[in-house]
């Protein structure tokens, strides 16, 4: 019986307890091989015997880094593991110099499961290696190829360090990938971003409010009413206002969004490959991005960033926890209850019901309610 127990509470939480050293701490007797090895950071410089070393929960050795390494900006980092919660330490940890270079979007093509080996596959998926993208560490902002930036980030894993391996491997360079397709753009930072990728910005001073000047172009509708500023009119009027807005795009936002789109692609990199590697658990994510000056920090999950200035706290992001997401969780259980198994419900409880309580009327909480 407590064989049993045993093996279904190492199933249920990834291995941790019967498979958590089959390196990435993967389901006991999977025949799926693995996206990634197990390892600890790499700028941690640790070797095979130092690693094995690390995982000990009697000592609990705190890792930090070696006198001859130097990460950018003098960052520090140090870890130890989380005595009796699992066999490996489940978090990663990266920061590395990175270059998004000028090449088509093509480069990065979403990746597609394959059983081919690895070093065919790693040809066409963001995998860190053979890319060229890291530079030296003094670079920063542009070069001649493309745009440069510093990146820091935790992953958090939890029921399995595999997804935590491969999110610290990847993560850095479908974000590179991601910023190919606005390079230009950042580029030139005297224009305002284009509505259509491709296009030169609308430099018309009557449409960005500047001095007027010689009109650059007509709406067609101007130009076949002979409205003034036409290019039969004898005069040079500003052109009639336009009848709708269009909204002014930052620079900052489409870095922003190229996170954001990098932080989906890898989620969904992960959901697929791990039909055909052995990818355990999931993580948290939380990355900071230094480019052209400016500090981007994105996070998904329960982590915490913060700035520490003048003994003042700052804090720079926003966890998810199961009470930030719950009226999303919540409508989303609404929309498909078959997601919840016909074991739960979508409304909340301030406890868990009793068999003897079914058919009593009880307080409740819905996806649209604040109160009780």
């Amino acid at each position: 019986m407590l064989t049993r127990v045993k093996s279904a509470v190492a199933g249920f939480m990834g291995g941790i307890m019967t498979g958590g050293g089959s390196g990435g701490g993967g389901h006991t007797g999977s025949d799926l091989p693995l996206k990634f090895p197990y390892m600890r950071p790499d700028f941690l410089g640790l070797s095979p015997d130092e690693i094995e070393c690390s995982a000990d929960h009697m000592a609990r050795p705190i890792l930090i880094l070696k006198e001859t390494r130097r990460l950018p900006w003098a960052t520090g980092y140090a870890e130890v593991i989380n005595a009796g919660k699992s066999a490996l330490n489940e978090d990663q940890a990266c920061c590395e110099v990175v270059v998004a270079r000028r090449r088509p979007m093509s480069y990065c093509p979403p990746s597609t499961p394959s059983k081919t080996p690895t070093a065919k596959r790693r040809t066409s998926l963001p995998n860190g290696e053979g890319l060229g993208l890291r530079v030296e560490h003094g670079m920063l902002g542009e070069d001649s190829e493309g745009l440069v930036f510093h990146y820091w980030a935790l992953f958090d894993g939890h029921a399995g360090s595999g997804a935590a391996v491969v999110a610290s491997r990847l993560l850095q360079h479908h974000i590179a990938c991601q910023l190919q397709a606005v390079i230009e753009i950042l580029r030139n930072l005297a224009s305002l971003p284009p509505t259509v990728l491709g296009e030169e910005p609308d430099s018309n001073p009557y449409h960005q409010g500047n001095t007027p000047g010689p009109q650059r172009t007509l709406t067609r509708a101007a130009s076949l009413r002979g409205s003034a500023g036409a290019p039969a009119s004898p005069c040079n009027t500003p052109p009639q206002p336009r009848f709708f807005t269009e909204k002014k795009i930052q620079h900052e936002s489409l870095v922003i969004g190229a996170i954001e789109n990098a932080y989906k692609e890898m989620d969904a990199q992960i959901e697929r490959e791990k039909q055909v590697f052995n990818i355990s658990g999931g993580c948290t994510a939380l990355t900071v991005v230094y480019l052209l000056g400016k500090l981007y920090i994105g996070n998904a999950g329960d982590s915490r960033a913060i700035i520490v200035r003048n003994n003042e706290i700052v804090h720079t992001s926003t966890e998810f926890t199961p009470e930030s997401e719950r009226q999303r969780l919540q409508f989303l259980g609404f929309m498909q209850p078959h997601l919840l198994g016909n074991d739960f419900t979508h409304l909340e409880f301030p406890r868990r019901i009793q068999r003897k309580e079914v058919g009593k009327r009880m307080l409740y909480r819905d996806f649209t309610m604040n109160g009780w």
